[in-house]
């Protein structure tokens, strides 16, 4: 590494889920190995991995939430939970000139509305005319600013006074692939001494699950483990998750005597057309380019759609057939632009304490050493490819 660029520390990790909340929930959600708070009625037959109760009063006040929609809230929320967790909250000069990048999908649609047009329009003898008219008189323009993605930044930015440089990324997976890869690269270049960075997904919208369906990339009826999700049950089941880190540079960190999970050692994503095998060949060149590919396990963000997934399990066995691979989307299900956040912040936990988790599923074996290094991987269910390396912290800060 040259002299001029800073180890990249993780000091803060702000989870919730399916699981609950916070770094030791999915510690003891990743040791147990199944999924919880799975609901398979309420939008079937789309299984849903949805969140439990939630005292969203803990991060954010009631003035504030009726302002948001629910992935603005379980980012905000998440995000608070990240500041906490590395002594930051309080902290208002700490926050005012913190960097923040966010991974983001569209805003939420008025499900009511979209439901009684369609409806209508079933019936209607002109349907531009019906829609002209329901625009016009159903949708505000309120509604639209309500939508726009980079809301979630501007929500925590109010809330947590998260107050420096301010970007947002779009395109699902992608999107929270290239906000770790941004927020990494600042930090090592000495652009930002300190960044919030990560997204967030609400799996409970009737909205995305139709999206998603209209290109069959959701998984139906009993819940299956991602490796096992064959034929018609391939596909990813929506999960809701907010995942946010606070990355460091090692320098920073030392000076204000901040605590670290793990370093964060390499991001690089890829992104295009998976035509002739050209995800793979993506994947391969993301491989070739990683500086050290010494590992000891792999956290996987398979999402359980055809034909990425089977794609990724081509890759692994041919890649790094001897190592332990965890698909954590069987736990949590599938967060979106929230997955590949998610995948670092599992490696880290799993790196601090020392280990791979114990298997998900028969499909996949158990951990032989050790975990020091563990390799992440963002294969998106369409599009965009990911790979980031997080190692056990040597001499460049202080462990938690």
């Amino acid at each position: 590494m040259a002299a001029d660029k800073q180890p990249v520390l993780i000091t803060g990790i702000g989870l919730l889920s399916s699981h609950g909340e916070g770094p030791q929930a999915h510690l003891d959600a990743m040791a147990g190995g199944k999924p919880a708070n799975v609901n398979i009625e309420r939008f079937a037959p789309y299984p849903v991995h949805a969140l439990g109760e939630v005292d969203w009063s803990q991060q954010i006040s009631r003035r504030d939430m009726r302002q948001m929609e629910g992935w603005q809230r379980i980012g905000t929320y998440a995000a608070g939970l990240a500041l906490d967790d590395a002594g930051a909250k309080d902290n208002e000069e700490l926050c005012g000139r913190m960097d923040m990048i966010i991974a983001a999908g569209g805003g939420e649609r008025d499900v009511e509305v979209d439901a009684s047009v369609m409806e209508a329009g079933r019936t209607a003898n002109d349907r531009e005319a019906l829609l002209n008219e329901r625009l016009s008189n159903d949708l505000r323009p309120t509604l639209f600013l309500a939508q726009l993605s980079n809301l979630l930044a501007g929500n925590i930015s109010i809330v947590h006074k998260v107050t420096g440089s301010s970007r947002t990324f779009m395109g699902e997976e992608g999107a929270g692939i290239s906000a770790i890869r941004t927020a990494f690269a600042r930090v090592e270049s000495g652009q930002s001494d300190i960044v919030l960075v990560g997204g967030a997904f609400n799996g409970e919208r009737e909205d995305m699950l139709l999206l998603f369906e209209l290109g069959h990339y959701l998984t139906k009826d009993e819940l299956q483990p991602v490796w096992s999700r064959e034929g018609h049950k391939a596909g990813f089941a929506q999960g809701s998750i907010g995942a946010f880190l606070v990355l460091e540079s090692a320098d920073h960190a030392k000076k204000r005597g901040a605590k670290a999970y793990a370093r964060l050692n390499e991001v690089i994503g890829e992104h295009g057309r998976r035509t002739a095998g050209a995800g793979r060949a993506r994947l391969n060149d993301a491989w070739n380019r990683m500086p050290d590919k010494d590992f000891d396990g792999v956290m996987s963000g398979a999402t359980g759609a055809a034909p990425a997934t089977a794609m990724e399990a081509s890759w692994l066995r041919d890649g790094v057939p001897d190592l332990p691979v965890r698909a954590f989307g069987s736990l949590f299900g599938h967060g979106v632009e929230a997955q590949f956040p998610l995948g670092i912040a599992l490696a880290a936990l799993s790196v601090n304490k020392g280990e791979m988790p114990p298997p998900f599923e028969g499909a996949e074996r158990p951990a032989a050493k050790p975990a020091t290094a563990v390799l992440v991987t963002g294969v998106g269910h369409h599009r965009s490819e990911g790979l980031g390396v997080v190692t056990k912290l040597k001499d460049e800060g202080q462990a938690r």
